[in-house]
């Protein structure tokens, strides 16, 4: 059976995840740090340490082939494709092998101009439209299964 794994940490659509999730009758869990803990009705919460990517570690640890996992870490989707998962960003983008590279470079491009210096623009405030994609594009991804 699929399930949908968060990247709870930071993510700005747990509450729409979680109804999707029953509504489909999916298991879905949240995996955050200590610094983020939190626990919500309708889903499975798992806690880990605080450290660099201890989240990504045991979620990628629990991806099975078909599983959703909704993330904004390009890195962790590149893990979740490798492992045959299903990943979706907060505002509704799937993550594929036909786009992966590119999102990785332009991350690592970015990397480089903060680590010499220089700055970038921050994300903009979150829209309505951004959560509607979101549920849009998850909804069509469970409809799929």
């Amino acid at each position: 059976m699929t399930t949908i794994l968060v990247d709870a940490d930071g993510c700005p659509v747990i509450q729409e995840t979680i109804a999707l999730a029953n509504e489909f009758k999916l298991p879905c869990v949240l995996i955050c740090d200590t610094a983020h803990e939190m626990h919500r009705e309708g889903a499975e919460t798992i806690t880990v340490s605080k450290g660099a990517d201890a989240v990504d570690f045991v979620l990628v640890n629990r991806i099975k082939k078909g599983d959703i996992v909704i993330t904004q870490d390009y890195g962790l989707a590149a893990m979740a494709l490798a492992k045959q998962g299903l990943p979706i960003d907060q505002n509704g983008r799937l993550y594929t092998n036909e786009n992966i590279d590119q999102l990785l470079a332009a991350r690592h491009q970015a990397q480089k101009i903060r680590r010499a210096g220089g700055r970038l623009r921050g994300p903009r405030k979150r829209t309505a439209e951004q959560t509607e994609g979101f549920v849009s594009s998850l909804r069509n991804l469970c409809d799929s299964l």
